[in-house]
């Protein structure tokens, strides 16, 4: 009885940390690494990080889709200034939009970037000027999606 308890208690646990694990991501530059919240499914990604009031340092929101495009994003009830990182499928920056500014007007600009990203990365204004990120720099991290 007791070994069925500890085993039913360890897969309880192995659950909640796969769980966490799909529900988070690193992402690491140079020395500077971020774990941020997976933006997976289209209500995730239309929600993003609209009224969100602080954003703790070194976390972020991270979209992942299924076909490098063009991706339109805008700052509408996004309550902080954000720095928005267009990634490609091969994990480089392919755009960046510093200290996109919140917007809680009726019509937000539309932010469109000429260049087709699998990714974006959302995080504090002013982050990628502080840490040197730049058009070109690869990004380290993995998707490990089901």
């Amino acid at each position: 009885m007791f070994k069925k308890i500890i085993f039913t208690l360890s897969a309880f646990f192995l659950v909640i940390n796969i769980a966490a694990a799909q529900t988070e991501i690193s992402i690491n530059f140079r020395k500077y690494a971020f774990k941020a919240k997976l933006a997976l499914t289209p209500q995730e990604q239309i929600k993003g990080l609209m009224f969100c009031k602080k954003l703790a340092q070194n976390r972020g929101m991270f979209f992942v889709f299924n076909t490098e495009e063009e991706r339109n994003f805008w700052m509408k009830n996004t309550l902080i200034p954000l720095d928005i990182i267009w990634i490609n499928k091969d994990k480089e920056v392919v755009y960046i939009k510093n200290e996109a500014p919140p917007c809680n007007d009726t019509v937000c600009p539309i932010i469109s970037p000429q260049a087709k990203a699998m990714y974006v990365l959302e995080l504090n204004g002013g982050v990628c000027e502080k840490i040197g990120l730049k058009t070109g720099d690869k990004l380290d991290f993995e998707v490990g999606l089901p």
